[in-house]
Order: C-alpha cells, then structure tokens, then sequence
C-alpha cells in the first residue's frame, strides 16, 4: 500500500475534488474511514458548521488529521478501501466493507462418492467460479449434471442392491452408485469426465463431441450426426450459463486494465490464484511507443509476478462485483496463468484504456 497523502481539516481548499479513499483521524480511538468519489466535496460535508437540526454525521471539531489516497477506478477503491479496513479494524472490517461472497460450484473430491453442490465457502475439492449470485451457480450446475451421469443426492451412501434409488437413476441420468450398479472406480471414472470439464472449460466434452460430428457427417451418418450436432449445442449452452468469470478456482487468473490517479499513467491489476497482486504502472509515454517495447515491458512485468497461496475470498467478491457492476470502469482480460498470456489482447486493451483517459 502506497503512502497517504495528508491534509488539515482547516484547509480544505487545498484538497483535490477526485475519487479517494481516507481516514479522519481525532486525537485519541479508531479513524472513520469511507471512499468518495469527490473528496472535498464530502469532507466539506462531514467537517462544516454544524446544523443542530441535521441528522447528518458531523465530525468538525473532532477530526485533527486527514489521510487521503487518490484513486483512479472503483476497482482500486474497493481494494484499498478493505485493506484499510482490515488494518484499522481486524475486528469489525466484515461489517465495513460489506462484501457478498460469490458463489461457487464445488465438487466434493473427499468424498467416496463425490458429488457436486453449490456454496459460498472457501475449502477442500474443486470449486468453478465465481458466480454472482447463488442462482446463477445453482442453473449452471442442474444443466452441467445433465451431460454427467453424477449423483445429485446429499446423503451419505451406503451402496446396496436394496437402496431405493432416485429418480434420476430410473431416467439413466445417475450411475446409481447407492444401488451398487457401478463399482466406486467406475463411478470415480466419470467424476474424472466432470472434473476435466471443469477444468478445460467444457472443452473435455466439445471437442471429442465436435469430432465425431465432424467423421459421422464425412460417412454420411446424417442421424447420428444431427445427434451430435444437437449435443455440441447443448454442450457450448452449458459452457456460455457458466459466464465469462467462471473457471476451476486454481486456474483462475486475469489482468483489469484500470485508469490510474496519475494523469499520466494506466494501472493493471493481476489476478491470479483468486489473489489479486499488487498494482503495475504504465506510463502513457510507454504507451505512446508501443510495440516490441510495450510487449517486452509486459513480459518483464508478468516474469516478476509471485502468486499468493490461498484464494483470497475478499478479492474474490471485489473481482465479481466489479466484474458484473454497470459501473465497471477499465477491462477485464482472463488469462492461463502462467503458459497462455494473450499480450496482443493485453496491448490492445491498454491502448484503449489510454485512449479513453486521455
């Protein structure tokens, strides 16, 4: 984190009118911390005569410093804005920063019968995300399911031939793994399928799908190939209800291209592992003169990135957020991290966020 900048709550003027984030600091407790998008604007508000009659917070004669951190998107805002909160209150910042966890679709690899299910907890298995809301993740998940044969029952089994079964078995659209129809490898094989389709985006099941579209046409197996066709179909459905965020969590990984507070820069914020890095400046002057220059400056910038552990379910919930806000300002570009980077995508990206601040 950057250093703050500091201002006197008796020369207001010399404060810029800009997006900040800051604390008020009285002479003794805890700061009161907030983000505006007019700064002086709101610290006039908060430190002005005050109005007996006015409900509004008034803080003029209590404040004696003023921290300010300038911003140049709400993504920025938002993330400084938690650390603050964090730092300044370890105890309380959760009802501060007020974030919605995003929801995923995890499968339970721990399980002898793993199984999938829809949650907003961090923990062991595979977990595909984020989603904005719990709906999104639980439609995703009931059309994912039926391109599998894998269980969608939560109990604990107990595989036996007198097992009543569900009625997805009667439909062959579950193994039956509690009617002991199927060994456990057996079962565990298209739990595999499921898992590589995660992780592949679907395209474990596309493009053997595609190909053997593709050779049944070739033999003229016009109804066998419509079948197929029909299956690819439903296959690129499924993968488009997941939305642009979605991926197996541990692949999870991306650059916002962000305006920055400098006049003079752009900002891109790395997210990889569901961490986000600490921010990389880009000089319009660079800019100006991109091409081998700006390409290999991105390089350098990628090589000198060191991914955190664990997925960070704050920065989790600011990228969904943001991502899915209509206020969304700059552009997200996903990436593989760390063998596929797009840097022909990423300069066109950073071009046209220079272009639109400029």
């Amino acid at each position: 984190m950057r250093e703050p900048l500091l201002a006197s709550p008796s020369d207001l003027d010399s404060v810029p009118d800009r997006p900040a984030v800051f604390l008020l600091w009285a002479g003794e407790g805890r700061p009161y911390l907030a983000r505006t998008a007019l700064l002086r604007r709101r610290l006039r508000r908060l430190l002005a005569e005050s109005d007996r009659a006015s409900r509004l917070l008034n803080l003029r004669g209590v404040v004696e410093r003023i921290e300010y951190w300038l911003t140049g998107s709400q993504l920025e805002s938002a993330l400084l804005h938690l650390q603050l909160a964090q730092k300044h209150f370890p105890d309380d910042w959760q009802r501060i920063v007020r974030l919605r966890p995003p929801a995923f679709v995890r499968v339970t690899l721990d399980n002898p019968f793993p199984r999938t299910m829809v949650t907003t907890r961090l923990g062991r298995g595979l977990f595909f995300g984020p989603f904005a809301t719990r709906a999104a993740a639980e439609q995703f998940n009931n059309e994912v399911l039926d391109l599998f044969q894998v269980r969608r029952c939560e109990e604990n089994l107990q595989p036996s031939p007198s097992h009543p079964g569900c009625i997805y078995g009667e439909m062959n659209r579950c193994l039956r793994p509690c009617q002991a129809a199927v060994t456990p490898d057996e079962y565990r094989h298209e739990v595999d399928r499921l898992e590589q389709c995660f992780r592949t985006g679907g395209a474990s099941l596309l493009d053997p799908a595609e190909q053997a579209r593709d050779r049944a046409s070739t033999e003229m197996q016009f109804e066998e190939a419509g079948r197929l066709h029909q299956r690819c179909a439903r296959i690129a459905e499924v993968q488009t209800a997941a939305g642009p965020l979605a991926r197996s969590l541990d692949q999870l990984a991306g650059v916002a291209v962000l305006p920055s507070a400098h006049p003079e820069a752009i900002q891109l914020w790395f997210l990889i592992g569901g961490c986000w890095q600490p921010p990389q400046l880009l000089w319009l002057s660079e800019i100006a003169g991109a091409g081998q220059s700006m390409d290999r400056r991105l390089r350098d910038i990628v090589a000198s990135l060191k991914p955190a552990g664990k997925p960070n379910p704050e920065h989790l919930a600011l990228l969904t957020r943001w991502y899915t806000s209509t206020w969304r300002d700059g552009e997200w570009l996903a990436m593989e991290w760390p063998g596929k980077i797009p840097y022909r995508k990423l300069v066109n990206a950073i071009a046209r966020v220079a272009y639109h601040k400029s």
